[in-house]
């Protein structure tokens, strides 16, 4: 039996925490939310959570220092995901939409874009979060680890 891949959760402002577990619980994977300042967590066996002090970054060098390829990272930071998909992991905002190695580069420049215009005072903030968001996310990290956990698996293979 291969070892599961573990669940990074960048806990800051994550909005799926709750539902994060759920899945994680149902695939027997362990969650490791990272955060700057201690919070209660959703309670299960396979959950803990690091805080981190230091830097602004400092969560997400953690979280990149701790991963392993087919890993899964939950995070609405498009830089820390960047850094996740380089290291091999699975990486999913909290709305659901999966960053890959085809979409990070877009995603990177609509956030400098986006980070332009709120210095000239154009544009807002995100909408608000709801039940569709939620149920969103859950299919999406469902996918993401069956994924992850098929990657495991096969790297684990014996080569013929």
């Amino acid at each position: 039996m291969t070892a599961a891949p573990h669940l990074y959760v960048d806990a800051d402002a994550c909005p799926v925490k709750a539902e994060a577990v759920k899945v994680a619980e149902r695939h027997g994977l362990p969650v490791v939310f990272v955060t700057n300042a201690w919070f209660a967590a959703p309670r299960a066996p396979r959950v803990r959570v690091q805080v981190v002090n230091g830097s602004f970054d400092a969560a997400d060098d953690w979280i990149v220092e701790h991963l392993q390829p087919h890993d899964v990272v939950v995070t609405a930071d498009i830089p820390l995901a960047a850094r996740s998909l380089k290291c091999g992991a699975h990486v999913l905002g909290p709305s659901g939409k999966p960053f890959t190695a085809d979409n990070i580069g877009n995603a990177l420049a609509t956030r400098e874009l986006m980070a332009d215009l709120r210095a000239y005072g154009v544009g807002g903030g995100s909408p608000p979060f709801g039940p569709k968001d939620r149920s969103r996310f859950l299919e999406a990290l469902e996918r993401v680890v069956r994924e992850a956990k098929k990657g495991l698996e096969a790297a684990a293979k014996p080569a013929r």
